[in-house]
């Protein structure tokens, strides 16, 4: 059917994500977007993007940020745990959210250590704001041609390769 864009879902493995998008993508037409849904690790965005998929949507963010795993350019953190306790850097260094230019780690840490709802608030919309400054990024270096090596300094810093 000549749909306006093409969503695909589903369970996917990491092992596996990459043989299903090849195969979807030989039948669906070149000209129309697709909507990769349950997408929500920076990894995970890089690999779609590589296979042709334009958009994503995933509660993960959100998940991890009300358990208090956060985002950082180093990887995950888990804010509850003891050694952000006295941390009085932002969430993640040189980040631009209202999370990180307002409340330190130390911080954060006490509002989940305390059961205080603010806590993963500030993780969620901290988790939302670094992937789509990640797609920012992504979508920018599509543009001027350097996706693979933008792709590899951030999973290298991330600590994927």
């Amino acid at each position: 059917m000549d749909f306006d864009g093409y969503g695909i879902g589903g369970s996917f493995s990491k092992d596996d994500i990459l043989g299903i998008l090849d195969g979807v993508n030989r039948v669906l037409p070149a000209n129309k977007p697709r909507h990769l849904l349950g997408i929500g690790e920076p990894e995970d965005i890089f690999i779609g993007v590589a296979a042709g998929v334009d958009t994503f949507d995933c509660v993960l963010p959100t998940r991890n940020g009300r358990t208090g795993g956060i985002y950082t350019k180093r990887g995950k953190i888990q804010i509850p745990n003891a050694e952000y306790r006295e941390d009085w850097g932002p969430l993640d260094e040189g980040c631009g959210c209202p999370t990180c230019q307002n409340y330190t780690r130390a911080y954060v840490h006490h509002l989940f250590r305390t059961g205080e709802m603010l806590g993963p608030m500030l993780a969620s919309a901290h988790n939302v704001y670094f992937l789509t400054h990640l797609v920012e990024n992504i979508r920018a270096s599509i543009l001027d041609g350097t996706f693979e090596n933008y792709r590899e300094e951030f999973m290298s810093a991330y600590g994927k390769k």
